[in-house]
């Protein structure tokens, strides 16, 4: 009986690479292959035809300014005698009173109107729009001579009720020529404000209407205080380029007898008229400082109203001067 002795019993075990490993392996040629375009030199791309356009814009600037600053005929010195005259600054005055009052009683008036414009009620909805259909349609130099009129139309004017007794006035007497420019500015203003308006509340989204009527907020409360808001930021950058326009218009309060910044330019150079161009560039001057100014403005109102739609606001123009001061005095 011959024993058979079995082969000892051999196990083979099959390394399965682990997770790292496997990773290291998958990141080792593209690490090489990394370092091997590195050495590569990489050409920046060529924009010649940008470099021409560029070189020809600052060629023109340069010879604008050499000629606005060299040219006699602008006749600088006497730009500054006038710059700051007692007829300059009370125009200025007068043009600047206008627009305030015109600016906030259009914004009111176009809330209003816009209301109204996006009113379920059919009579209310109708006749807003059939005013900024007119409004906007009536060139506004037409609506500032119309009011200029309206004592020759309606020589008297007054409330009570209708086909019975009324309470009346002197139109000339109770509607000063200011009064009469601001409400034909402010009239113009309104149909364009009610759009800008009306587009800003459209921009809100409506859950945030339903979530204020779900929690029971009153109608005015939602308005004043969810609604408009929101609104604000994309009524602001609108309202403020109206404002601007609105600022250039009241130069034709100079065509109804006021006697703004245009107005004041308009009658000294009739009366001095060697000194028209430099006039002029006063008014320029001062319509450039006064845009300069409500843009300004009208940055820090978008940054307040922006709270909300930004968790970090961007720093403005002061705060990043005083950021590179400090790091300039750093590294020195």
């Amino acid at each position: 009986m011959t024993n058979t002795i079995d082969p000892p019993f051999t196990e083979t075990v099959h390394t399965v690479p682990s997770s790292r490993t496997a990773r290291s392996e998958r990141i080792l040629p593209e690490a090489a292959e990394l370092a091997r375009l590195g050495t590569v030199r990489v050409a920046r791309l060529r924009h010649p035809v940008q470099w021409i356009v560029t070189a020809v814009v600052l060629l023109f600037v340069l010879n604008a300014g050499q000629t606005l600053f060299t040219n006699p005929s602008w006749e600088w010195p006497k730009v500054g005698r006038w710059f700051f005259s007692p007829a300059i600054l009370t125009g200025l005055q007068l043009t600047l009173l206008a627009t305030a009052i015109s600016a906030v009683v259009s914004f009111l008036g176009g809330i209003v109107v816009a209301i109204a414009r996006l009113s379920s009620n059919p009579v209310l909805s109708g006749l807003s729009w059939l005013y900024i259909w007119i409004f906007r349609s009536v060139p506004l130099i037409l609506v500032l001579i119309f009011l200029y009129n309206l004592g020759n139309l309606y020589p008297t004017i007054g409330i009570g009720i209708p086909f019975g007794p009324q309470f009346q006035i002197p139109t000339i007497s109770f509607l000063s020529d200011l009064t009469l420019g601001v409400i034909g500015l402010s009239l113009s203003e309104i149909a364009y404000s009610a759009e800008v308006v009306r587009s800003g509340l459209l921009a809100v989204d409506q859950g945030q209407h339903e979530a204020a009527k779900a929690l029971g907020i009153p109608g005015w409360r939602q308005f004043t205080r969810i609604v408009l808001p929101q609104a604000l930021r994309s009524i602001v950058p609108a309202y403020v380029n109206q404002i601007v326009g609105l600022l250039k218009a009241s130069s034709l309060l100079f065509y109804v007898s006021l006697l703004d910044l245009f107005g004041v330019v308009q009658n000294l150079a009739s009366t001095y008229p060697t000194d028209i161009i430099p006039l002029l560039v006063v008014a320029t001057i001062w319509y450039l400082i006064l845009t300069s100014a409500i843009s300004v403005m009208q940055y820090y109102v978008e940054r307040f109203y922006a709270r909300g739609a930004f968790r970090v606001l961007p720093p403005t123009p002061l705060q990043r001067l005083r950021r590179a001061v400090a790091s300039l005095g750093a590294r020195r």
